[in-house]
C-alpha cells in the first residue's frame, strides 16, 4: 500500500527518516538539515560522497527538475548499544520515485532503495539505490 501510515508506536528513527524525506522532496533544506548528523555522508549513484546538502542539490540540478517518492515499505533494524550510551539504527525505505526531468518530460515507477543509518536520532549515512539510469526519456531521441 504506497505510502501507507505505520501505527503510533513508529519509531523516532522513521519518525526521522520520513520527515527528512518530506523536507527534502519539499525543497526545505533548513528543515531537513535538522536531522542530520555533522558528519553526515550522503552517496547517491554516480556521483561521489557528499556531506552537505548544499552539495546534493548542486549535483541533482543538471540531472532532473524534482523528484518525489512513494513509499511502499520502510524497515527498522535496531543495534544493541553494546555498553555505550549511543543508539544506533539502519532504516530502510523503498518504493517509486516520479521524475520531472530537465526537459520537462516526466518518468514514474523508477524503483528506489533508500538506507538510513541513524545515532542517537540523527541520520548519520544515507545510501540510494535507483533505476534511473535504466530509464529511456523522450529527450534521448532527439
Amino acid at each position: 500500500m504506497p505510502n501507507a501510515e505505520m501505527t503510533d508506536s513508529e519509531s523516532h528513527d522513521v519518525k526521522q527518516v520520513r520527515a527528512f524525506l518530506s523536507a527534502m522532496e519539499a525543497r526545505d533544506l533548513a528543515s531537513a538539515e535538522r536531522y542530520l548528523a555533522a558528519n553526515v555522508v550522503m552517496q547517491f549513484p554516480g556521483a561521489p560522497p557528499m556531506q552537505q546538502l548544499s552539495e546534493v542539490v548542486e549535483w541533482a540540478k543538471t540531472r532532473y527538475r524534482r523528484v518525489s517518492k512513494i513509499l511502499y515499505a520502510i524497515d527498522l533494524c535496531r543495534y544493541p548499544n553494546c555498553d555505550t550510551s549511543t543508539t544506533h539504527s539502519v532504516v530502510v525505505c523503498h518504493g517509486e520515485l516520479a521524475v520531472e526531468w530537465l526537459d520537462g518530460s516526466t518518468s514514474t515507477g523508477v524503483r528506489f532503495i533508500d538506507r538510513f543509518e541513524l545515532t542517537d536520532g540523527l541520520i548519520t549515512r544515507q545510501d540510494v539505490w535507483n533505476d534511473l539510469a535504466l530509464v529511456v526519456r523522450p529527450s534521448s531521441y532527439r
